[in-house]
């Protein structure tokens, strides 16, 4: 008899429950900011604290850094929801758009307003290294690169210095490391490493932080080649991150440092700690030219092998790339 009077109480239970919505994914409570770590994390923590404190005071959670010790730790850490956004280089940001489920919401920009920087190749002053003789290759030479998803320290020279020359980096010289750009500056520097694959920001940064070692370093630098402008970093977030969370962030970012106030004079000066001036709205069309860098690189590699396949491949990918880039808004 219980039973019986049960059978029709659960059944509306059931039905119940079946209406009720499916509870939403819960936002973040903290939220996480990635940052590749080219230095000691506890003196980039110094540098970039100010910066992550403003934020959370402005969008009202706790903002903690993730510093990774290179660009995939970063892609990493966004695929499996370990940080939530961050500052990429181009290269690396493509690849966390394509693999990571990122999107690009804004863009750096140089404190002293230029647009862009260069990939570069440093000697030691009076090393008699020219470009002529690094090309000369016969693994005479230990060479230093950057990150493999660094755009300035291995996009491109691969794709505007190696590739049309057809010269491959492992053949050609005796060692190549691979490392930050600021270790290959100090490797250069000290005579560690005869030459390296570098950039025009971090060459800038080693003149913002003024040490000894650091100014001793720049004054021993020869630049033997330079690349054509790259753009500047994309910062990106989480396609999947709460919609209300973008918001603040957005608004924050987008604010930080504009203006003539006393406020925005703080912010800007915060801001040149991490060597950016501030930020820009981008979305994922900020990656086009680095898509062209590398199917540029693609193509040039493709004809040195004679492989038929490839070529055609990377030549409908630069078609694409150019038609995205005739749509894309200017």
């Amino acid at each position: 008899m219980i039973t019986r009077r049960l059978i029709p109480l659960l059944a509306v239970l059931a039905l119940t429950a079946c209406g009720k919505p499916a509870p939403k994914a819960e936002a973040p409570r903290t939220l996480t900011f990635s940052i590749v770590s080219t230095e000691a994390s506890q003196t980039q923590m110094q540098e970039w604290a100010p910066f992550l404190k403003d934020m959370e005071k402005a969008i009202g959670m706790p903002v903690k850094p993730f510093f990774g010790s290179n660009y995939s730790a970063l892609i990493e850490a966004l695929r499996f929801k370990q940080a939530d956004l961050g500052w990429f280089t181009n290269q690396s940001g493509l690849e966390a758009v394509r693999r990571a489920g990122g999107e690009v919401f804004a863009r750096t920009t140089h404190p002293n307003g230029q647009d862009g920087y260069q990939g570069v190749i440093v000697v030691r002053k009076g090393s008699g290294i020219t470009l002529d003789k690094l090309l000369a290759c016969g693994k005479r030479l230990d060479f230093g690169m950057g990150d493999a998803k660094s755009t300035s320290g291995t996009l491109a020279p691969n794709a505007f210095l190696f590739g049309p020359r057809g010269i491959d980096p492992q053949a050609c010289f005796k060692t190549v490391r691979s490392a930050s750009a600021e270790a290959n500056l100090y490797a250069v520097g000290s005579g560690v490493l005869p030459a390296a694959t570098d950039n025009t920001r971090s060459m800038d940064r080693l003149a913002v932080i003024g040490t000894p070692m650091a100014q001793k370093t720049l004054d021993s630098l020869q630049v033997i080649w330079t690349s054509p402008t790259i753009p500047e970093d994309p910062m990106i977030w989480r396609a999947d991150l709460d919609p209300a969370i973008k918001a603040k962030v957005s608004r924050f970012i987008f604010s930080y440092g504009v203006g003539d106030t006393p406020e925005a004079r703080r912010q800007r000066a915060i801001l040149e700690r991490i060597q950016t001036g501030p930020f820009k709205h981008a979305d994922n069309t900020h990656l086009l030219p680095v898509r062209e860098m590398e199917a540029t690189g693609q193509l040039v590699a493709a004809k040195a092998k004679g492989d038929q396949a490839a070529l055609a491949a990377a030549q409908a990918a630069l078609a694409e790339i150019k038609k995205e880039e005739a749509a894309a808004p200017k």
